[in-house]
Order: C-alpha cells, then structure tokens, then sequence
C-alpha cells in the first residue's frame, strides 16, 4: 500500500490506465446510443491517453524535491548532481511534475469531447497537485475537486448523467473520508464514480432508451480503478500499455512535438503499404530522426496502407527507414522556412475526410484536417497557415471541442482563431462562400457564422446498431437520413432514402441544395438525385459534388 502517490505511481498509473482503456476499447464504442457510424468514445479515450503517455515516456526520472544544503531554495539535481531550479511552481513534488507532463501531453492528443473533457481533469488534478510535495488522501481529495471544475468549466452547456457526474461524484466520495490515507480516499472515489455511473441512465433518458451507461463515465471509472490498482500495489493481468512501441495503438498519429530552433530542414511525406509490426519500428527509427512526426494508417489491404510525415535534417534515412519498413510512394519532399504567422493574413481550417471534400476546401484556399484530429493535429494546421487571424471549422459537434482546445493553444502563440461551429462539410462550404478578407475579421467571422446557420444539413448513413430514434426503431444495417443530426428517414435503399431524405429537407422552405456524395454512394445516385430535385422542385438551383467522404453516402445541404 502507498502512503503517497509518488512519480513512479503516476507513470504506472498512466500505464495501466491506458492498458485498462485499450481492453474496453471496444465495449466503450458500444455504448454509443446512437446508431450513426460516430461511436468512437473508447478509441477517442485510448489515443488521448496514448499521447499522454507518450508525454511521459519521453521525460527523464523526476528526482524528489528537497532543499539546498543552504537552505535558500528547492530545485532538481541534473546528471552531474548540480542543482537546478525548476522552471514553475518550486513547491510542486515530483507526482506534480509528472501529472503537469501527462496533463499536457493528454490536451495536445485529445479527440472527441470525451477526450478533451478527460485532459481536463488531469490537468486540474495536475494544478492541484503541483501545490503539494506530497500527495497523501486529502491532497488526491482535493486534486480531484479541482478536476472536477475544470471538467465541468471545458463544456458550454454542461449536461448531468455524462462523464461530468461521474468526477463530481467521485469527488464528492473521496471529500467524504476526511483522511491522509490515500487507499482509502482512492478507493472511496472509485466506489462513489461506479456508482454515479450505474445512475447516468436515471438521468439521461437517452441512455436509459439505450439500456447502456455513459461512455466518458464508463472510461474514467477504469481510469480511477487503475489508480486504486496502483496505490493499493495491486498486480493485473491486463497487457502493460507496453506491448506496443509507444504504448501506440495501430493507426495512432504519434503526438506533435517541437524541435529546437534550427534543427528541421525538410518535411517529408510518403504512403507506405507495410505491416504493422515494420511500422512500429518505423515509427522508432523516425521519432529519433526528427519532429512532427505523425503517421496514421488506413486499416485497409493487407498490408495496410500508411501516411507518414516527418520534419528532418537528412531526407536520405527517412526514406531509407520507409524503404526497409515496407513499399513507399508517392514521396513529397519539401524545405521548410521558419516562419512567423502574418498578421495581416487570414487562413482557414476546416475538419474534412475524402479526396474530393478536401479539393472543394483547398480550391477556398483552406486547410484540411483528417475527421476526428487530435487537438495536436488542429493546432499545426492553424500554424501551417502562416496567418494571423484563422477561422477553424470542426464540422462535427464531437470536434468543437478539441477545436476550441486548439484555438486556445494557438492564441497562447499569438495566433487569433475563431472557432465556427459547423456541424457537417456543407455548412463550412456555405461559410466559406461567404468569406471576405476585406471585413474587419470580426465581422468576417459573424458573417460566416450566419451562413452555416443558415444552412439546415442532411446525412444518409449505415446504421451501426439497433437503435430507437424519432423516426422509430431502427436495426443495424438499415439506411438512416438525418436531418440536423436528428434521425427522420429510415430504409433499405440508398436512392429512396435520399429521395426521401431530400422532400423532408426541402418542405421547410430552400433556394439552393448542395450534395456531396459519399466513396460508397450508388454510381447512379447524383443523376437520380438532379433528376427528382429538377422535377419536384423545379426552382431550386442544385449543385453535386462527388466528395469521396467514407461513412455517409451523402451529405446534403439547403440555404
């Protein structure tokens, strides 16, 4: 048993922590109560702990704080046992320290709310702790009191029966015990977190519909029993966050890092058909050769297929890592200036999947991101614009989180971002239509808002789940058209639907439609599409883009 939560516990800790997300992963996804193809809550869970992780993987041994033989100050010893003071906080012990790096490392790889809201509380047990030289049961008590307002204050509208009760109920349990025993506050904020979990479905009647619990909460009770597992020096027989290079799941982007000034040269990009196994040692290789080392997998072929970027010095052994990994192509090399951003220049970033959505964004001269980025991801976009002033488009309610994280970050970089609230790719193309550089960006920014507004949206997706929905029950595999996120058309063929889908959109009222076609729309689907707009509603003017995007077969926008 522990008396006090040490360095070595918070890296264990992060350890099984991630290890307990990765074997729940999948049922984690599960709890979705949605049946459209977005229940990603454990795998946001596991790359934002995978990144925090990383970030503690990457610090040396924290040594514990003591004071000068003089007595004038309190500092870390480095290699040659010289004392150096530490940059913030000089009370904070080594558990503060350490939780500051996992807290941060956890912000920049954040997806999803789920992700963004869990940095969160990390980060205020991270304050709390930084306050302390050791934590004992009151000092966790405290930690995750703090942690719950920086929960509940990352989300505009909080909402009660989601992950937000599960650490306030957790808090509330461990305030409960009013003791320096740090098993038995642990212990007691597990317990008190179950519980609030087994209530969530009392209180969201989604939920209860569903017959699930709430995902976030789900995860952080693993999260706070892998703390009781460490404090209380409990063994497991879960698989160690370890076992993969990194402690990275497959497909992981690895975390943005920054290299010294000077240090990067060139930025080199290739796809790469290889196994996962050669690409964890790719990713080994290439971590040591340079920065901004990203690489993500597609899931698809055997092998997969991966993008790897990478910032180096030398191109010829990142690419001869590649060559000795797998079958690279398409290699992009590119010199890199450091640059300033300008402050007189505006870009623009925008959250979209499909080679043919990213071409109709890049023609308006924004930047794009992959679907469900990293807060990491995000915020080298908004730097890879070089503008002062940025608009960023999520496009997607579970990315308005991370993009308001990445916005917070840039502007700590003086860097002025806006974060429109768009919910799908037609409302960020109505917004973009609109853009102005020539307004004062305030008004540029309100304009653009408006505009995506303005502009109700329509998806058809695969059901991923038997559901029931406002359109009445569903089973996984059927079509589903959703107007403004809300299921309102349900069947089995893509061109009815849509048809369908279309009448119920265009009977409130519209002038201009825009369709985007998904990788897997039906060959005929577009034709069919104009023909039925151009017959039932013949004054409606119609624009059709093939979008590529995967999951929805289409997406349809009215202005």
């Amino acid at each position: 048993m522990l008396d006090t939560l040490d360095a070595a516990a918070v890296r264990r800790w992060c350890d099984g922590g991630l290890a307990s997300l990765r074997a729940h992963q999948h049922e984690i996804d599960e709890l979705n109560v949605y049946p459209v193809p977005d229940g990603d809550t454990g795998t946001n869970l596991v790359l934002t702990m995978v990144a925090a992780h990383d970030a503690l993987a990457a610090a040396p041994d924290v040594q514990v704080i003591t004071s000068r033989s003089d007595g004038s100050g309190s500092g870390d010893r480095d290699a040659s046992g010289m004392w150096q003071e530490p940059p913030e906080e000089p009370r904070a012990g080594p558990a503060g320290r350490l939780m500051r790096l996992m807290a941060r490392g956890a912000l920049l790889g954040a997806r999803g709310n789920s992700g963004v809201i869990v940095s969160q509380i990390l980060r205020g047990m991270a304050d709390s702790f930084a306050a302390s030289v050791a934590v004992r049961g009151v000092e966790l008590a405290g930690a995750l009191r703090t942690a719950t307002e920086a929960a509940y204050a990352a989300v505009a509208r909080p909402v009660e029966g989601t992950v937000l009760s599960v650490v306030a109920a957790a808090a509330e349990g461990a305030g409960r015990i009013k003791s320096d025993d740090l098993v038995a506050v642990a212990r007691a904020a597990a317990a008190a977190a179950s519980e609030a979990l087994a209530r969530t479905p009392q209180q969201l009647p989604v939920l209860a519909r569903a017959g699930v619990v709430d995902a976030g909460g789900r995860g952080l009770c693993l999260l706070l029993d892998a703390l009781v597992a460490v404090v209380t020096e409990e063994t497991t027989d879960m698989r160690t966050a370890a076992e993969r290079p990194s402690g990275r799941p497959p497909g992981a982007a690895v975390p943005h890092h920054h290299a010294a000034a000077g240090e990067v040269a060139y930025e080199v990009q290739y796809l790469l058909d290889a196994t996962e196994e050669s690409v964890a040692r790719l990713r080994t290789v290439l971590d040591g050769l340079g920065d901004s080392l990203v690489v993500v997998g597609t899931g698809d072929g055997d092998p997969p297929t991966w993008h790897v970027h990478v910032h180096v010095t030398d191109i010829g052994p990142a690419v001869e890592a590649g060559i000795e990994a797998g079958r690279p192509y398409q290699l992009k090399i590119s010199a890199l200036e450091e640059r300033r951003p300008d402050r007189d220049a505006r870009g623009a970033v925008v959250v979209a999947t499909g080679d043919g959505l990213t071409a109709l964004f890049e023609a308006e001269g924004a930047t794009v991101v992959e679907r469900n980025p990293s807060t990491a991801e995000i915020l080298a976009a908004i730097r890879a614009t070089g503008a002062g002033t940025v608009v960023l488009l999520p496009n997607d309610a579970n990315t308005h989180a991370v993009a308001v994280s990445a916005a917070r970050e840039a502007d700590g970089e003086g860097i002025r971002v806006s974060v429109v609230p768009t919910r799908s790719p037609v409302q960020a193309l109505a917004a973009l239509a609109v853009r102005d550089d020539q307004r004062p960006f305030a008004d540029d920014v309100i304009a653009m808002a408006e505009a995506a507004g303005a502009c109700r949206y329509g998806e058809v997706c695969t059901a991923q789940r038997d559901s029931f929905t406002v359109a009445g029950p569903c089973r996984a595999g059927d079509l589903l058209g959703l107007v403004d996120g809300e299921v309102h058309v349900i069947g089995t063929d893509p061109t009815e639907v849509s048809h369908r889908l279309l009448d119920r959109m265009l009977g409130g009222g519209g002038e201009l439609v825009t369709l985007v076609l998904g990788a897997d729309a039906p060959p005929e689907l577009g034709e069919s599409l104009r023909g039925h707009v151009h017959r039932t509603w013949p004054f409606i003017e119609l624009q059709c883009y093939a979008g590529g995007q995967p999951r929805y077969h289409l997406l349809a926008g009215v202005e």
